[in-house]
């Protein structure tokens, strides 16, 4: 059975967790394929929140295998914290395995993050500082150090002698790199992969079999496509790929072993920090948004920049990814308001554009153009059905479609296992 990719249309935060969640259900594995503790996934159940940063969604599920990827940064202290906190709650682990290939965090890449950030000064990107960009540098750089790694304590402690020296001159200045210690750092991420070496497999095979065994597999991605180091708001990124395609890669999964790939949207837009985002509010309508969604950051605890739903960059996301369904969350946050706006177009110095700019500097100029809705002002989340909306609350998601181009499946009304609202591509809304 080919595999279903979940990825962001926006800028993070749209509800992945809980749509890997609802579909696990149904799957043997899910398959986290990128990103690091930056990302936080939220699922609600009757047993309570589950906050995810590492881990994929689908552990709450049993019978379902989940993979940790080649191409997350893997900081091994924070994973093992979460896999401690989930036992203390019950959840089983014995399913949970973590590539031998995926790269590992040290010490020293939060405290680059923190350097890098001051030197930037008031173009700082707004990282979480959890050390994720110089982690993939590190990565591409060829002077990674990957979970394989670390189950070898003599040669663990030759590649940091290569690689120490260099971190205490870039952190000279900015932070205590003189204090880095190779042999204590050797020792301590030996017994730290000791402790992993349990959940360690060739993760790629391991993905690859249950294919042609003909599982379903789920591939949960993080943060979301305008943070694509590529094709992202540049330099306002994520130091991943987290497109459809960069799915694939970090997962160990082929282009033709997809048939699905949902993009998952918020009914508005948020963003965390810095880098342009064109329909921001800066006013009550804006604070209520981040209140009645309870906007705050599930990693950083961060409040998010929020906004009108932005189709253009939508669409964009859509048609990169190759987009089969849409989920939209978050639909019974606007309840209250008597219209809602859509963005349906760009103007870059009064002229028309079709898709986001390339450069950070020209996307701060761009105007939205607004279509005006009527708003709902009735309650949407005890909907049981899509049926079940209020008129003007379909219409919203009928436009979002036409927008986007790509029908939309499933619909969020409210933090809830049971408050996804399915219907079938196609279905008139």
């Amino acid at each position: 059975m080919p595999a279903t990719i979940i990825i962001g249309g926006q800028w993070g935060d749209e509800g992945k967790g809980k749509i890997t969640d609802a579909l696990a259900e149904r799957a043997q594995m899910v398959v986290r394929p990128n990103g690091s503790t930056n990302a936080g996934h939220t699922v609600v159940t009757d047993q309570g929140v589950f906050k995810f940063h590492l881990v994929p969604s689908g552990v709450l599920h049993p019978g379902c295998d989940c993979v940790i990827g080649a191409g997350v940064a893997v900081d091994p202290v924070q994973l093992l914290n979460e896999i401690d906190a989930l036992r203390e709650r019950g959840v089983d682990l014995s399913r949970l395995f973590l590539s031998d290939r995926a790269n590992v965090i040290f010490p020293y890449h939060p405290a680059l993050d923190r350097a890098e950030e001051e030197r930037r000064a008031t173009q700082s990107i707004g990282t979480t500082l959890r050390g994720n960009g110089p982690a993939y540098s590190d990565k591409v750089g060829r002077r990674g150090i990957r979970v394989a790694d670390l189950l070898d304590e003599s040669a663990l402690r030759d590649r940091l002698e290569l690689i120490v020296p260099e971190k205490r001159l870039l952190l000279a200045g900015f932070d205590n790199g003189e204090t880095l210690d190779v042999a204590a750092l050797a020792e301590q991420y030996a017994a730290l992969g000791e402790r992993l070496a349990p959940l360690v497999v060739q993760a790629e095979m391991v993905v690859q079999d249950a294919l042609a065994a003909g599982k379903r597999v789920i591939v949960e991605s993080a943060q979301a496509t305008m943070l694509d180091v590529d094709y992202g708001t540049y330099p306002y990124v994520t130091s991943s790929m987290p497109t459809a395609a960069g799915a694939c890669q970090g997962a160990g999964i082929g282009p033709t072993q997809v048939d699905t790939v949902i993009a998952v949207y918020k009914a508005y837009t948020t963003r965390v920090g810095g880098g342009p985002f064109p329909t921001e509010l800066h006013d009550e309508t804006g604070q209520m948004l981040r209140d009645r969604g309870h906007e705050y950051g599930t990693t950083t605890g961060r409040p998010r920049r929020t906004g009108w739903f932005d189709a253009v960059a939508g669409r964009y996301a859509a048609r990169l990814n190759g987009v089969t369904e849409v989920a939209v969350t978050k639909l019974d946050v606007l309840d209250t308001l008597p219209e809602v706006r859509i963005c349906v177009g760009y103007r870059l110095d009064g002229e028309p554009i079709v898709a986001p700019p390339a450069v950070a500097s020209v996307y701060e100029r761009v105007e939205p153009v607004y279509e005006v809705l009527p708003g709902w002002q009735a309650d949407t989340s005890s909907a049981t059905s899509v049926d079940d909306l209020p008129p003007n609350a379909r219409r919203y998601l009928e436009r979002i479609e036409e927008l986007l181009g790509v029908p939309v499946t499933m619909v969020g009304v409210g933090p809830g296992r049971q408050q996804l609202l399915h219907r079938q591509a196609g279905a008139a809304v």
